[in-house]
């Protein structure tokens, strides 16, 4: 029986075999690459026998290497959670949190509530990332993601904490010059921006109280991939645009755009927080969720 003095070649490995590769553990843990490799051969040694077969193109685990990998995982949860219990309740959260989030929701919500956070607990650490695609978690270093739609099934734990209101909307000028559509089928008259991230985008649902969405083809000659380029490109008058209510949420409260078909219902999507399945989630990534949770229920 041996005993692995440095907890850190544990955790190398352990991020090393989830990440897939020796670069994508560098990353995660903010070391070197030669480092990694070290870390992981002096576990070998230790062990006496080989974790990982690494070839200059890829890496895959030994059969000892992969049950290894579910102890050392085990350990590892378990010394967070002692860690989490030695500290009192009452004290600041401390350590590092990484989260990523799609980028309109992340810039208006996340950031300023992040921004909060930060202030109130000095000694912990927040890494804001803002993609519109799905990051991997595991391979990427995540310990939370905040997503927008209904998710595939997967290994990951989700939670759901809000939703994702759209809105149809234009500007006065627009709407003074060319009229306002008075039902969702009128749009065919009216040059909308399409938002290149709808799929398909020149297809927007409505309904009415208690009925299925019904997709409207709509049509314009303006396509942005981004929300707030095509929050400008509205505010301009370029057309009517179908997009997510917290992009123009304070331009419509300003009367800088107007509200399109307000009576007929939109899509909302759900928000879930997701995070690596673990026995024990660490009190300050609670915390972020509880967060995120609480001020998007907020309006």
């Amino acid at each position: 029986m041996y005993r692995i003095a440095d907890l850190r070649n544990l955790e190398t490995f352990v991020a090393a075999a989830l990440t897939g590769s020796f670069a994508a553990a560098a990353r995660q843990l903010g070391i070197s690459p030669a480092m990694v490799g070290r870390r992981i051969q002096s576990l070998e040694d230790a062990c006496g026998a080989k974790l990982i077969e690494r070839t200059t193109r890829k890496q895959r685990l030994t059969d000892l290497g992969t049950e290894f990998l579910a102890q050392a995982a085990r350990v590892l949860d378990d010394l967070e959670g002692l860690a989490e219990l030695t500290r009192p309740q009452l004290a600041g959260l401390a350590g590092r949190v990484r989260v990523t989030g799609p980028t309109t929701l992340g810039i208006k919500r996340l950031s300023p509530l992040l921004a909060q956070l930060a202030a109130q607990h000095p000694a912990l650490s927040l890494e804001l990332d803002l993609s519109d695609r799905n990051v991997d978690l595991i391979a990427e270093g995540y310990d939370l993601a905040i997503r927008i739609g209904n998710l595939k099934p997967s290994s990951l734990v989700a939670r759901r904490i809000g939703a994702y209101a759209f809105v149809c909307c234009a500007s006065p000028q627009f709407v003074a010059q060319h009229g306002s559509p008075a039902t969702p089928p009128e749009l065919a008259a009216h040059r909308c921006v399409l938002d290149r991230k709808i799929v398909p985008r020149n297809r927007w649902p409505f309904g009415t109280q208690g009925d299925d969405l019904i997709d409207v083809e709509v049509q314009g000659n303006l396509e942005i991939d981004n929300g707030e380029a095509l929050r400008m490109a509205v505010l301009q008058g370029a057309g009517i645009a179908y997009t997510p209510l917290e992009l123009v949420k304070d331009d419509l409260t300003s009367g800088a755009l107007v509200e399109v078909l307000a009576d007929w219902r939109k899509l909302s999507l759900p928000v879930s927080a997701v995070y690596p399945s673990r026995r024990f989630v660490p009190r300050r990534v609670t915390a972020v969720i509880e967060a995120c949770a609480n001020e998007l229920r907020k309006q």
